[in-house]
């Protein structure tokens, strides 16, 4: 005889119930055993400091092969270990893996004293600052540059005031058409008073930053991720990379007032790589200047930079050594997930091997 439909929900939720509760359990002998979480699991060496801000050399296992350095540079909005998060997402490592000698420009957290600084200190001051020693030291006219969402806006200033010093440039998940229909975040920002915040608050507090990020899928990053933390609670690895990835999140600097009163209103709200009206120091940035091998990195599920974003570099470069390439994930997980492990720094190594 057939249960009732009744019996059969009741059934279900009652072993639901008890799942929940033993999971519960295991959650309460795990949680007090992860202890603090870790992060940066490569070795690495300060090698140029300028104030708060420092360049780091990766060591790797064995002595890189590759000649030409190549250089990281992260976005201002969060800390840049997310490049080498732990042992078995690091991109890093990867890079490392392939040879390549790894450096990483690590701003600090700005405080104050910083209220002042400009984009124009930022790229001529600190990359550029970077970029120069590791010219002198390493005896290349010219380095590689990997920059990483807004840091690689930032290496795009960058190369197109100072085109003589890179030898190829990496762009990954990196805003160039900040007027796409689908970018939130930006539709968001180009309604704000930003010469009103910046003057009321002085240095953009990390929290005000973090809930904007938050707010653009508030369900899945402020409710669902916490629901599904119930079913690794019995999972002490699980729980220790959901709670280093938490730590990331929650671990921001705060923005500098100047310097984001010009990046919000010369490239979010005026669209500046694609109208153009972006200056630094009174010197505009063209990325036409831009005739080095250039590969641009894309995510196609990523909602911080959605790809039509990115690819927009293709028609405002001057070279004619451009390539693309595009990664099955989003925003965070080409440098996490474990198809980025296999996938990503192979494919920059390549890159890099073939020029």
């Amino acid at each position: 005889m057939s249960r009732s439909p009744f019996r059969a929900t009741a059934d279900a939720l009652a072993a639901e119930a008890i799942a929940l509760q033993e999971k519960l359990g295991a959650g309460l002998r795990t949680l007090p055993e992860v202890g603090d979480v870790h992060y940066g699991v490569t070795p690495r060496e300060e090698v140029w400091r300028d104030g708060k801000v420092v360049l780091y050399r990766f060591i790797g296992d064995t002595a890189p092969t590759a000649k030409v350095p190549l250089l990281i540079t992260y976005a201002l909005v969060n800390r840049p270990y997310m490049v080498d998060l732990q042992e078995d997402r690091s991109l890093v490592r990867g890079l490392l893996a392939q040879g390549q000698d790894v450096y990483l420009i690590d701003w600090g957290y700005p405080d104050r004293s910083d209220r002042f600084a400009l984009l124009d200190d930022y790229v001529n001051r600190y990359i550029d600052g970077a970029v120069d020693h590791l010219r002198q030291t390493s005896g290349e006219y010219a380095i590689n540059v990997l920059g990483i969402c807004q840091g690689g806006a930032l290496s795009l200033c960058h190369a197109a005031l100072h085109p003589a010093k890179l030898r190829n440039l990496i762009t990954m998940v990196t805003p160039v058409d900040f007027h796409t229909p689908d970018n939130m975040l930006s539709n968001w920002i180009r309604m704000v008073d930003v010469d009103l915040l910046v003057d009321t608050l002085g240095n953009v507090p990390a929290d005000l930053m973090n809930l904007s990020y938050l707010m653009l899928k508030p369900f899945r990053l402020n409710v669902q991720k916490y629901v599904g933390l119930l079913d690794i609670l019995d999972d002490r690895r699980a729980v220790q990379d959901f709670l280093r990835m938490e730590k990331w999140i929650f671990d921001s600097p705060d923005q500098v007032g100047e310097a984001f009163r010009q990046f919000a209103k010369q490239f979010y709200q005026a669209n500046g790589f694609v109208e153009g009206g972006i200056a630094l120091d009174g010197e505009a940035v063209d990325l036409s200047r831009l005739r080095m091998p250039i590969l641009n990195i894309y995510a196609e599920q990523d909602h911080l930079v959605p790809p039509d974003a990115s690819k927009a570099l293709r028609g405002l470069v001057g070279s004619q050594d451009y390539s693309e390439l595009s990664f099955r994930g989003g925003h965070i997980g080409i440098y996490v997930s474990s198809r980025a492990q296999r996938e990503v720094p192979s494919a920059i190594a390549g890159w890099l091997a073939a020029r």
